[in-house]
């Protein structure tokens, strides 16, 4: 019998694929005020994008009668672990504040300043529960912000179900979307992983090539497409590796894989618009882009991290996931 550990499956890699939680699509339909008063019920509290922090690597937890001026308030669902703050079942609503002034004094927030936390920044160090609910409520509580106004007949439109709808003056729900993009690891024949520059990046910043999905395509298409569309660098096979939402503002990231066509040009040109610079890497050639500064990566929280590091073979030591 073997000793040698299993490898980690790659969806174990993705910070913002975990959760622990009950959707509770049901409980939906009693709306929210019951969920607020209801003495069981915890918050977590967001304001622009950022959410409550109770230290640098957890969210605030707290009674709903507690926060100041909530604007909306949107049902998560029910809590499926035990945690020495939460038990099993507890209702979780997310919170959204026009300010952040009021929370310096609360229970369950450090005394001083308090502190709000990005996604981008700390999706990677929160555990499984605060990971899946700041996700989640990221995602619901930006696509409320883009659809105040009722595409057809042009009013304002109001929350309903818990915050999962939006009605408009004539009854008509309408409910969150979310949009898929493809994100590619692509090698040639060699072995080597194609990165490209943004052009809306800092100088140096390489990541994988990706894109939106088009109407009546499929992901695979999707995949060979955008990788010639802003390379020239034609590819085949694609082969699926994992996903996770990217709520900014409401992405489903789908990763893939694949592999240049035998015999393709590979030199690739970088579509000017979107991609600024591509570059192939060899394992070795990024180690030492990276120590050297030449290449700054995405962050540890992304998908474009997780499967450059499945191509590595391992974490590449950056500073990334050092908290300071």
């Amino acid at each position: 019998m073997s000793d040698t550990p299993a490898p980690t499956p790659f969806s174990a890699r993705l910070p913002l694929a975990r959760a622990a939680l009950d959707r509770d699509h049901l409980g939906r339909a009693g709306g929210i005020d019951g969920l607020l008063d209801d003495a069981r019920t915890r918050a977590i509290v967001l304001h622009e994008g950022k959410a409550l922090l109770a230290s640098p690597t957890t969210l605030a937890i707290l009674p709903p009668s507690v926060v100041p001026q909530a604007a909306l308030a949107v049902y998560l669902g029910r809590t499926t672990t035990a945690a020495p703050d939460l038990a099993v079942g507890t209702p979780i609503v997310a919170l959204a504040v026009d300010s952040p002034d009021g929370f310096d004094e609360l229970d369950d927030v450090p005394t001083g300043p308090a502190e709000w936390g990005d996604l981008r920044r700390i999706g990677a160090r929160l555990d499984e529960r605060d990971a899946g609910l700041f996700t989640q409520a990221l995602a619901i509580l930006n696509w409320h912000t883009v659809s105040r106004f009722s595409p057809l007949a042009g009013g304002e439109t109001r929350p309903g179900k818990a915050g999962w709808v939006r009605e408009d003056e004539t009854g008509k729900e309408y409910f969150p979307r979310t949009d898929s993009a493809v994100i590619v690891g692509v090698t040639d024949h060699d072995d080597r992983l194609l990165l490209g520059s943004n052009a809306m990046w800092e100088a140096k910043r390489f990541s994988l090539l990706a894109g939106f999905v088009e109407p009546g395509e499929s992901l695979e298409a999707a995949v060979i497409r955008e990788v010639f569309e802003e390379s020239g660098v034609r590819v085949e096979n694609p082969q699926y590796l994992g996903s996770q939402p990217w709520p900014f503002p409401a992405s489903l990231m789908v990763g893939f894989v694949a592999r240049a066509v035998p015999g393709a040009d590979t030199a690739g040109e970088p579509d000017g618009e979107e991609i600024v610079a591509l570059r192939w890497f060899t394992r070795d050639e990024l180690t030492a882009a990276v120590e050297a500064g030449d290449v700054i990566l995405p962050g540890p929280t992304s998908i474009a991290r997780a499967i450059i590091e499945h191509w590595y073979g391992g974490e590449i030591a950056d500073g990334a996931r050092t908290w300071g």
